[in-house]
């Protein structure tokens, strides 16, 4: 038996994969693609953006290098001066309905503190280059990976799970459903998935122009709908929107696309070829919990929406990093009561943030006379400081706070990358999916509280370049904030978070 048996070879069901077999459990994926390669996961229908709080998750396992490169992006773009104390403002910021920021205009000061890190931003990326560096991962870490096995049945009880997948079957202790927008593991196990329904169908499409100067670079919304075309040669974007009336299991031909994006641009383009097309809804669904039983969902099969803002990657990994180190605390047995369902309750407002603000952009950019008005507002809004500041507060990644209770400002939240004078980071003290302790007093105050937890917990302890104001923090496997003493390290309400999140202490 499997202590854990994932559906869905994706990213998000390979770093799940990842971090399980970090902390020591058995997995097994089941992906029904034959094959890792595809030209839909390649550049440039398989383009993605990691914003920069996936890429601090990445830098906390080691992983951000290898996803830089494999993304064809020279890792030292993206980091700070290494000798700087405070971090630098963002360079590079997200869109809103292709409306652009300006970085120059956020209000760094109304942002929870940052210092400087290898992550400072985020990048595009692709599904092949993030499946290629996560399946390397889960590999090394001894997950097993089994291709050309769709799931077709689950059946569960109170010990275990088993999994018909390819003609075979899997027994696992849990199983987790990462396998996309039309999960199996989702309907088969009864998930209630509610939500809205579509306003437009998308195309993305790598296609020849004919005339190519007849449709500019760049993200452009029409009274018919929108066209993108990107610097990727004959790469095409568009949304039309009919209801979402297109029959998305007829094939799409080069007739069809050429037809809408006539009617959309205004144009009498010409698409001499179509290479490669795919279609997708703005349907915005999500299920109303993350578990039912021994099995759970991550990414996609959780939450589905629109990828306006491109926050669909980035959602399915904040859930695999929330949910690897509680699941693989949960078969070692020393979860404390209650920490699997925190998984639920942690992600789903945000899955939930991240819907509302899909349907909030489509609703700006459909044609008709109502939204150009409300568009014309949230441009305006957008161009104020406090409103930029807004847009990349919810788009970076980086300042979701969870609620754990309490009222000091780091807590909930991602830890700054903390850096000892020796150099050590606190992202190099996070890669083995362990707690931290951060101890910045100078009698090492909370070194013995923490022995009680050896083998949850890496403690950590001497002067940092810059603690913030901060004496002592706890900071979770995931890189959140758990607890932060800003005065001598109380040792008392220390043990009481780590005993709230990392289990009783040994004796």
């Amino acid at each position: 038996m499997h202590d854990v048996v994932i559906a869905g070879g994706g990213p998000v069901g390979l770093f799940l994969a990842g971090e399980l077999a970090l902390s020591g459990c058995s997995v097994v994926v089941l992906e029904r693609d034959p094959e890792p390669a595809s030209p839909l996961k390649a550049l440039p229908l398989g383009l993605r953006g990691l914003n920069a709080g996936s890429a601090e998750t990445f830098h906390c396992r080691g992983l951000l290098n290898a996803m830089a490169q494999a993304s064809g992006v020279e890792p030292q773009k993206l980091g700070a001066d290494p000798e700087a104390v405070a971090a630098p403002g963002p360079r590079e910021v997200s869109h809103f309905a292709g409306m652009t920021l300006a970085a120059a205009d956020i209000d760094t000061g109304a942002l929870p503190p940052r210092l400087p890190s290898p992550a400072m931003e985020g990048f595009m990326t692709s599904l092949e280059a993030a499946g290629s560096v996560l399946c390397e991962r889960a590999t090394a870490l001894g997950a097993e990976i089994i291709r050309d096995a769709p799931v077709t049945a689950v059946a569960q009880d109170a010990g275990s799970v088993l999994v018909t997948a390819g003609g075979q079957e899997y027994q696992g202790r849990w199983l987790v459903g990462c396998d996309g927008g039309r999960s199996a593991v989702r309907q088969l196990a009864g998930f209630e998935f509610v939500g809205t329904e579509p306003l437009f169908t998308g195309y993305a499409a790598k296609v020849a122009f004919a005339d190519p100067g007849q449709l500019p670079l760049g993200f452009h919304l029409t009274p018919n709908g929108m066209y993108l075309r990107t610097p990727f040669e004959g790469h095409l974007g568009m949304m039309d929107f009919d209801g979402a009336a297109f029959d998305r299991s007829r094939p799409l031909t080069r007739e069809h696309l050429q037809t809408v994006l006539r009617r959309i641009s205004g144009t009498d383009v010409t698409l001499s070829e179509v290479h490669l097309a795919s279609s997708f809804t703005d349907r915005a669904m999500q299920t109303t919990t993350y578990r039912q039983g021994r099995v759970l969902l991550a990414g996609d099969a959780a939450h589905i929406h629109s990828p306006l803002g491109g926050q669909g990657l980035n959602l399915g990994i904040g859930d695999a990093v929330n949910l690897g180190w509680k699941l693989a605390a949960t078969l070692r047995g020393w979860a404390p009561e209650g920490l699997l369902d925190t998984y639920t309750s942690e992600r789903h407002p945000v899955g939930a943030a991240v819907l509302d603000w899909s349907r909030a952009q489509v609703a700006i950019m459909k044609p008709g006379p109502n939204a150009p008005a409300l568009r014309r507002l949230v441009h305006d809004l957008m161009r104020t400081t406090d409103g930029t500041t807004h847009v990349y507060r919810q788009t970076s990644g980086l300042f979701h706070r969870y609620d754990l209770g309490g009222e000091q400002a780091f807590v909930g939240r991602s830890a700054p990358d903390f850096r000892f004078e020796d150099g050590t980071r606190l992202g190099e003290l996070l890669r083995q999916g362990r707690a931290v302790v951060l101890d910045f007093s100078t009698d090492r105050a909370l070194q013995a509280a923490a022995k009680g937890w050896a083998g949850r917990i890496h403690y950590a302890a001497g002067p940092v370049r810059n603690d913030l104001g901060l004496a002592a923090a706890l900071i979770r496997p995931d890189g959140i904030v758990a607890w932060a003493g800003e005065s001598a390290p109380d040792r008392e309400a220390f043990e009481q978070a780590a005993a709230r999140w990392l289990g009783a202490p040994r004796s």
